[in-house]
């Protein structure tokens, strides 16, 4: 890889960098251990996975060595994440690169009424610029608010909003198994109880109050709208996930499988995992930063998780008419890992009578991370534009 197209700069990053206490999030609470009697299997699958992960390059020995640990609990994730943080603000990337200095951010975990550590951050407008409402975000499947969605949120930030994130369970930096969905509706049972108390919050309460949902988090968007239907004063989805297309669901006999298999071992990665980054970024070269998102889950996807993923998006798209929020839907006209069609089927179904759809021409999946420079500032531009004017 040629480092001058992928980091600002060319200073290594040395283990005294990695230990200044301003890279670190503030001190957090221990993950539970394993049991004791799985111990042994762990020691197994981390000398594994340690073997499967490719190397990052342009980065230390050392931090190769931090990034291929595993990361089934958050303890670990949070070192990762910590440990990287200066290699994100090299990166080489209009996310990055070009977010509005001025921001305010803030970062912190709190635990949910199933006991689960959720972490939580915040950017705010820089001070003396009036903020005209809220936008919560929810992320899509294996990812985290820590990586792109950082510089994203700088944009929207700048422009007079307060922007709130969480990594749901089992993603990211909060607790939980990597990759575990229990339940579709804990997912969004969670959403609406954390962004309960940001909307309560002294220096946004009474403001308007938008929730932005990117692929999964399009879906989780959508429960949260079917269980609080008068919750929010609209909703952002980004490529969403909200139907799965005929021709990749599974047949109802392979269904059916799945389904009994998942009572039987829900946590088993036996579902193959189809390498999509070619799908995902149009950029190579944005394509190639993506491997920097260290603690994104890029595994097999768990038995459960596969079912809640296929039952959540069956019964979105038999409600699809239900949806009575004001809707801004934006998606890649070539996106291969969420179908555009199904977008455009959401907004010819959904009853709300504030509605825009936006396709955008030779677009893939990642339409705010992975396409070029311009079309990243298009679709910016046309979410902020859409906010404006309904504040």
């Amino acid at each position: 890889m040629d480092l001058s197209s992928t980091f600002r700069s060319r200073s290594p990053f040395l283990p005294s960098k990695l230990n200044s206490p301003s890279l670190h999030p503030r001190p957090i609470l221990s993950t539970p251990k394993p049991p004791l009697q799985l111990l042994g299997t762990r020691r197994l699958t981390v000398v594994a996975a340690a073997a499967m992960k490719k190397t990052i390059e342009g980065v230390s020995e050392e931090l190769n060595s931090v990034a291929s640990q595993n990361l089934d609990y958050a303890a670990a994730r949070r070192r990762v994440r910590s440990a990287f943080v200066p290699v994100h603000q090299q990166l080489d990337h209009l996310l990055f690169t070009m977010a509005p200095a001025g921001v305010r951010t803030e970062e912190w975990i709190e635990r949910n009424s199933k006991g689960l550590e959720i972490f939580f951050r915040r950017w705010m407008p820089e001070p003396g610029v009036k903020i005209k409402g809220t936008v919560c975000f929810c992320h899509g499947y294996g990812d985290t608010c820590t990586f792109f969605f950082e510089g994203i949120a700088r944009f929207i930030a700048a422009s007079g909003y307060g922007v709130y994130a969480i990594d749901h369970p089992g993603f990211g930096l909060s607790e939980g198994l990597h990759g575990y969905i229990y339940s579709f509706d804990e997912l969004a049972d969670n959403v609406i109880e954390q962004y309960a108390k940001i909307k309560e919050r002294p220096e946004v309460k009474g403001l308007p109050c938008f929730i932005l949902g990117q692929s999964m988090g399009g879906a989780v968007t959508l429960k949260v709208h079917f269980k609080d239907p008068h919750g929010w004063d609209g909703m952002i989805l980004v490529a969403p996930m909200c139907k799965i297309a005929d021709e990749v669901k599974p047949p109802e006999p392979v269904a059916k499988i799945l389904t009994f298999l998942a009572k039987v071992m829900p946590t088993a990665k036996l579902v193959p995992q189809k390498d999509l980054s070619e799908l995902m970024f149009r950029d190579p070269r944005k394509k190639k930063m993506a491997v920097y998102n260290v603690i994104c889950y890029n595994d097999r996807t768990r038995l459960r998780t596969a079912v809640e993923l296929l039952n959540a998006t069956e019964e979105i798209e038999k409600q699809v008419d239900k949806v009575s929020s004001p809707l801004l839907i934006l998606h890649g006209a070539a996106d291969k890992v969420t179908d555009p069609a199904v977008s455009r089927f959401l907004y010819e179904h959904a009853s709300s009578k504030d509605k825009t759809l936006k396709l955008y021409e030779e677009g893939y999946h990642c339409i705010l991370e992975g396409e070029p420079d311009d079309r990243i500032l298009t679709v910016l531009n046309d979410i902020i534009s859409w906010l404006d004017a309904r504040c």
